[in-house]
Parts: structure tokens; C-alpha cells; sequence
């Protein structure tokens, strides 16, 4: 699987200018965890994320103690986010996505253009919902790409928990192996296995 095969697009997203409490209530309404950070022509420079809108914006409470006299917390996106902000390209790897994701602990994954223009985001939620898709949907899409490259009556596809095996009536190991990789491209699919069948 790819990045654009699960992105979410278009992207909400803020400037540099956007104010602190407007990215929070923009990440509270729609239940995310981080928002892109663009300019003006949708170049992304940053990422702002729940984290970085609440450090040091809570004041001690008085009553337990907590001391005044501190500074005015930071008023715009731009003097809180992260940047320059980990991406990614449209055409890369999921697995290799989602180890950057986890080996950074990053919740989403700006995916970018060859101009660094905001193309999609990635976001753990994206990643769950494509290994959540049911074995009958995902078996539809692995038998779609195997019809263009095969024909619509040379694979049959059984799939089971995310696993695909497929049963090819042509013993070509050649073929064998193509089919493997389009049925792993297919989100959902966490294995392939492509056997030869005679008579299927």
C-alpha cells in the first residue's frame, strides 16, 4: 500500500498567523490530534499538534499553591508549532510510513508534493481504518486489480482476516509474483500468498 491510497484529502489546515486558541478549537471540532501548518501558496512549514497547544497555557490554580506572575503564554501557531515538519511523499511505502510514525511517536504524517505542497495527510486513524476494511470488500478489490492485469476469470481470491490467497489456473511463477504485489497493495491486505491451481 501507499500514502495516497489511505490519506485523507483535502487537509485542514492553518498559517503560521492562525491564533493558539482557533487551532484548539479547530483540533477539538473535528477530533485531531494535529493540524498542518501551510503558507500562503499551501507550502507546508510546520505541524502544530494537541501537545504544542497546551504546553504552558494552563496556569497553576491558586488554590493548590500555584505561583502568579507568569508570562503570557505564545498567542499565534507559528511561535508554538514544530518545523521544519517531518513528510512524505504521495508514493511512499505505508510500512515505511507508519515505522516513521511509531519510531517518532507521531500521530499523523503531512504528505507532500514535489513542491512541498500539502497533498493529503496520514494518520493513525487512517492506517487502523484500511486494516479494518472486511475480508468481502478487500477480496473485491484484490479480484479489480488482478482482472486488469489477468483478465476478469484467472484468480480466484479468498480472503480471511486480511490475508489473501489467490489461486491462479496459469502456472507462471512470473504472474504468480505480480499478483502477490497488487493483492498487497490493496489496503486491508496484511499478507499475500499466490498459488497455482489447476482447474480454478
Amino acid at each position: 500500500m501507499r500514502a495516497d491510497e489511505v490519506m485523507t484529502r483535502p487537509v485542514i489546515t492553518v498559517l503560521p498567523e492562525t491564533p493558539v486558541r482557533r487551532a484548539a478549537t479547530l483540533l477539538a471540532e473535528h477530533g485531531f490530534t494535529a493540524l498542518p501548518v501551510v503558507d500562503t501558496d499551501d507550502r507546508l512549514v510546520g505541524i502544530v499538534t494537541e501537545a504544542d497547544l497546551v504546553r504552558d497555557r494552563v496556569p497553576p490554580d491558586a488554590r493548590s499553591g500555584g505561583a502568579g506572575g507568569r508570562a503570557a503564554p505564545p498567542s499565534t501557531v507559528g511561535e508554538v508549532m514544530t518545523s521544519p515538519a517531518v513528510s512524505m511523499r504521495p508514493g511512499a511505502d505505508l510500512a515505511d510510513l507508519v515505522s516513521a510514525l511509531l519510531d517518532g511517536h507521531f500521530r499523523a504524517m503531512p504528505i507532500v508534493d514535489g513542491h512541498q505542497r500539502l497533498a493529503g495527510i496520514v494518520t493513525r486513524r487512517d492506517v487502523v481504518r484500511a486494516l479494518s476494511r472486511d475480508d468481502a470488500t478487500i477480496a473485491r478489490d484484490v479480484r479489480r486489480r488482478l482482472m486488469i492485469y489477468g483478465g476478469a476469470d484467472r484468480w480466484t481470491v479468498d480472503v480471511r482476516d486480511g490475508v489473501a490467497t489467490i489461486f491462479d489456473e496459469y502456472d507462471n511463477a512470473t504472474d504468480r509474483h505480480v499478483a502477490t504485489l497488487l493483492a498487497e497493495s490493496v489496503p486491508g491486505v496484511t499478507h499475500a500468498e499466490t498459488t497455482y491451481r489447476a482447474g480454478e
